[in-house]
């Protein structure tokens, strides 16, 4: 859980040290970039270092952080804070009492107990900035979406950013994606649900989503209708395959949960209401008809990306095979 000292994702600025906590790892990759685009408008030589906090060699964040010849502005992004190792929780606690100029260190710590003496390090000190990623719950993207539309200066009427949340509800990055995409192609002219619709319509980005939905609950007739609807409109075979790996491997991760369910969601990092839509996805299935589903996939992506001579035919026949849930997988 964040400090009530925490700033939203939004709210980022330039700070020695930078927290970044919460699930939403979509938006603690977009905290990374706007914080660095902002120092590299000043500072054109901006160097950017990664490290992973799990796999730490002790020494290394001082090595970087140490003062270069020429005094160019460093970042240095530490993935993977709640998986830390010994060598880096020891390191970080130790430079945090002495950070190094012109250095911006970014840790990412999406949550859990590890590394909470790191945490508490990091937060003592009065120059730090810690930016709260929290979950942006279902319920809550709309607003999000209207949010982004307000940032980018362009004008939607309320139906059409519902229209365009119901259509990517699944991800956050491809809603944000959608809002940053329309808005430009809009030419700057107030955006209604008529244009969201017409603008999406047939694109798999929509669909693909319904597709996997009608096949995983069975619904072997509706899934192959939306299927060629979205074929004959032009829709790439790669993104359906892939939203059908997504779903596939959330309902595996679920279905192989042993823990406590109301832990689930901290546990395999991911939203509650993925779980839910897993748990729910899950009847019907067996453990022996969803490893044999996940194989489909993988033959179809690999047969789509250069291995078969009919793309269409391939993620018809997984789409197929799927929908009839064990009778022809």
């Amino acid at each position: 859980m964040a400090s009530k000292s925490a700033v939203p994702w939004h709210g980022v600025r330039e700070a020695p040290v930078v927290l970044v906590t919460g699930p939403e790892d979509y938006l603690a990759d977009r905290v990374f970039r706007e914080l660095r685009d902002r120092v590299r408008i000043a500072s054109p030589e901006l160097e950017v270092t990664d490290l992973d906090a799990a796999n730490y060699v002790s020494g290394a964040l001082f090595d970087f952080a140490s003062p270069s010849l020429f005094e160019e502005p460093r970042m240095i992004r530490v993935s993977n804070g709640e998986s830390t190792n010994d060598e880096f929780l020891a390191d970080m606690i130790d430079y945090v009492t002495r950070p190094a100029t012109d250095v911006i260190v970014l840790v990412r710590h999406s949550g859990g107990n590890r590394g909470k003496r790191m945490l508490d390090a990091i937060r003592a000190q009065d120059y730090t900035l810690e930016v709260d990623c929290a979950e942006i719950k279902k319920g809550e993207r709309v607003a999000f979406a209207g949010s982004e539309f307000k940032r980018l200066g362009v004008d939607i009427d309320n139906a059409a950013v519902v229209a365009l949340t119901n259509a990517f509800a699944d991800d956050l990055a491809e809603l944000a994606a959608a809002c940053s995409q329309i808005a430009s192609d809009s030419l700057g002219k107030p955006i209604t649900k008529a244009f969201v619709d017409s603008y999406y319509e047939g694109r798999s980005e929509v669909t693909a989503f319904a597709v996997a939905d009608s096949a995983i609950v069975g619904d072997r007739a509706e899934a192959l209708r939306l299927l060629r609807h979205a074929l004959h409109s032009g829709a790439d075979p790669v993104p359906i395959i892939a939203t059908f790996a997504m779903k596939l491997r959330s309902m595996a991760k679920v279905g192989g949960y042993t823990g406590k369910p109301g832990d689930a969601a901290k546990e395999l990092g991911m939203a509650p209401w993925m779980v839910d839509k897993a748990r729910r996805d899950l009847r019907g299935w067996t453990g022996a008809t969803l490893g044999a589903a996940i194989i489909e996939v993988a033959q179809a992506d690999s047969l789509v990306k250069g291995d078969g001579r009919d793309p269409e035919f391939a993620v018809e026949r997984m789409v197929d095979r799927i929908a009839s849930r064990g009778e022809s997988v």
